[in-house]
């Protein structure tokens, strides 16, 4: 009979590796650390217990007789194979025992090496650094940090990169620098040239490049290249031999934006959340100096500064929206409750002081708006903050904007844009989509009437002002491009089907920059209203590149002819683990043939797809993300029947 301590042993083992695989490459959920930690407990107290049993005692020959007779019946059944995969001792291996007890050890400690060796080796308190946020045709933020008092005052200048100017100007002197603001400053570069390459030096040894938006109304002005992305994590998927704060993301991105050609080079990226992971794995603490700290940890990241300059990340403008894991997962108790102002402190002071200038009409106090407006070439933004104002979901008045942003938003979206704005893009932190089945309620499937009435808002300013609405949104680490057809369009039941490129306000949801995947497929269309494009669930780094340009298309025909007029295409290009893997295409009409009848704006349609549809390890995961939604059904069925046949009963006793 098998003692109590081999199954303690052969449990806590298998619980040790299996617990450390998922947490180290699947992903650094905070309940594993507690039950690797435990489960070593167990296994090095069961097993120490057995060896010490095993040992023969030669004071007692009975004993020793029985111990030989045991040892023997052990032993026939003994393997190193055995051993080493359930880390059971084996007395006939005593070595092999060593290993695998040495094993169980060794990822114990790995677990451990990955939750404190960035945090002991690299407190960050004294990193400084600089980057650019948003940049218009005249000016470009610039945000730096100097904690060192022997390096102020620090001297900002700036020189255009050209051959014919070599002069260097200087935009100002920063003379002192605290704590208040964890030591960070946002210097604004004024009367700068648009569409213009520069540099800029401080005194302090940190520079960068940039190139500034073009001018409205200019030819440059018609062509504009970004990516977005969302959720990144230093060092995940875990490797011993990586620098604690390394982001394989950035790299990946790095090395394949460099690989294009400059015209297609981005402006800047349009970050949808998640930058600091403050409770994953582990929350070590809500004060503001956790906050802060875990902002320097990131920006302290050697993948900043890979690649050659001009092509490193760290000299891309950067423009930030705020998501939950800035604050604590599934935000939703307002901007009053702790830990929210502790988390604001450093979004405020990292990012916000070096985004894009809040709407013409906030409907609020311009010192309590965290939502941003812009507008960069055939394109104009709305960044929506959807934490810091938002309410329970799923309740009577949720609400995820906040009434003030709300009517901010309203505004925008039926703001007519000048003659060269084709394109109304507007970035959320979480889906607009409600076929994610997994923390539904957390994206804007929890807000459902707030969503009707910003749906409806779009869909009248595609048919009334002749531009196009484009979504973009993250959080989910996975990708999905969705369609929500206007009403009115009365489509037919072939153009509503999953996995069908068509009409409709699209968005394309990204991400993780660098972060975990999951097996489990969790997004599918339930109905005629959320119409799936595509779902790519796999890589552990995933960002889009779009490209919006002036273009000569076919877009219907008269008679025999086919129609090809001059449109503003934008191109989605979705990138997994640094390739190319899916692209579509959108387009506005610009000066069309009226006398073509086709709908003002065409319908999207694929270029390029390399993403397998259908293998067994999507059916299983797609069986097993179903799973909540099938467990619901069968229960709901089950509920059902049983009130149909008491009903059914009730009659049958009163006609007796």
């Amino acid at each position: 009979m098998v003692s109590l301590r081999r199954i303690a042993v052969a449990t806590s083992s298998a619980t040790i590796r299996l617990t450390t695989f998922m947490f180290l490459r699947w992903i650094p959920g905070h309940h594993f650390v507690p039950l690797v930690v435990t489960s070593l407990v167990v296994y090095l107290s069961s097993i120490l217990s057995l060896l010490k049993d095993t040992q023969p005692h030669q004071s007692q020959t009975a004993k020793v007789r029985e111990h030989k007779s045991v040892s023997s019946s052990a032993k026939a059944g003994d393997s190193v194979l055995k051993t080493l995969l359930t880390g059971l001792p084996s007395a006939k291996w005593p070595l092999w025992t060593r290993i695998t007890i040495l094993i169980n050890v060794i990822l114990a400690l790995l677990t451990l090496d990955f939750l404190t060796r960035g945090i002991i080796l690299y407190p960050t308190t004294n990193v400084a650094f600089s980057r650019i946020g948003y940049v218009s045709p005249t000016t470009a933020n610039l945000v730096f940090r100097e904690p060192d008092s022997t390096r102020l005052p620090v001297t900002v200048m700036y020189q255009e990169i050209s051959p014919l100017s070599q002069d260097w100007y200087e935009e100002g002197i920063v003379y002192k620098l605290d704590n208040s603001t964890d030591f960070t400053t946002t210097v604004t570069l004024t009367d700068l040239k648009p569409a213009t390459r520069y540099r800029y030096s401080l005194s302090n040894n940190k520079s960068g490049t940039f190139t500034t938006a073009p001018s409205p109304e200019s030819r440059e002005a018609n062509r504009l290249s970004f990516v977005t992305s969302s959720c990144l994590k230093p060092n995940f998927p875990y490797s011993f031999l990586s620098h604690p704060l390394r982001v394989p993301g950035i790299e990946q991105m790095t090395d394949a934006l460099a690989k294009l050609p400059r015209l297609l080079r981005p402006a800047f990226m349009l970050f949808l959340g998640d930058f600091i992971y403050i409770d994953v794995p582990w929350r070590f603490g809500s004060t503001m100096s956790h906050y802060r700290s875990e902002y320097r940890r990131i920006y302290s990241s050697p993948s900043w500064t890979h690649g050659p300059e001009g092509n490193r990340a760290i000299d891309l403008p950067w423009l930030h929206t705020l998501d939950d894991h800035e604050i604590e997962n599934d935000w939703s108790h307002g901007n009053k409750t702790a830990p929210y102002p502790a988390a604001a402190d450093p979004f405020i002071h990292y990012h916000v002081r070096a985004n894009p200038p809040i709407p013409s009409a906030p409907f609020a106090h311009p010192d309590n708006v965290t939502y941003f407006a812009f507008t960069h070439g055939p394109a104009s933004f709305f960044m929506l903050d959807t934490r810091t104002y938002r309410t329970e979901p799923s309740q009577k008045n949720s609400t995820m904007l906040g009434h003030a942003q709300l009517q901010s938003l309203l505004a925008y979206i039926s703001t007519p844009e000048p003659a060269d704005t084709h394109w109304k893009i507007i970035s959320s932190s979480v889906p607009f989509t409600k076929n994610w089945h997994v923390g539904t309620t957390d994206t804007w499937g929890g807000f459902l009437d707030e969503r009707r009435t910003v749906f409806e808002a779009m869909w009248r300013a595609e048919r009334d002002l002749g531009i196009r609405i484009v979504l973009l949104s993250g959080d989910r680490h996975e990708f999905g491009a969705t369609r929500f057809p206007d009403p009115e369009l009365k489509l037919g039941r072939d153009q509503l089907l999953p996995n069908t490129a068509g009409l409709g306000v699209h968005e394309f949801s990204v991400g993780p920059l660098s972060m975990f995947y999951l097996p489990i497929r969790t997004y599918h269309q339930t109905d005629s209203e959320d119409v799936m494009v595509k779902y790519a669930p796999n890589g552990n780094s995933k960002f889009g590149l779009i490209d919006i340009s002036d273009e000569v298309e076919d877009i219907g025909s008269s008679g025999a002819a086919p129609v090809r007029v001059r449109s503003s295409v934008l191109n989605y290009s979705l990138y997994v683990d640094g390739e190319v893997v899916w692209r579509y295409r959108l387009s506005v009409p610009l000066d069309r043939d009226e006398s073509v009848h086709i709908p003002s704006l065409p319908p999207g349609r694929v270029l390029e797809d390399d993403i397998p549809d259908l293998s067994w390890s999507v059916v299983l995961g797609t069986v097993i993300g179903r799973l909540p939604e099938l467990t619901k059904g069968t229960v709901g069925m089950v509920n059902d029947l049983y009130f149909q046949f008491a009903d059914r009963f009730w009659k049958i006793e009163r006609l007796d």
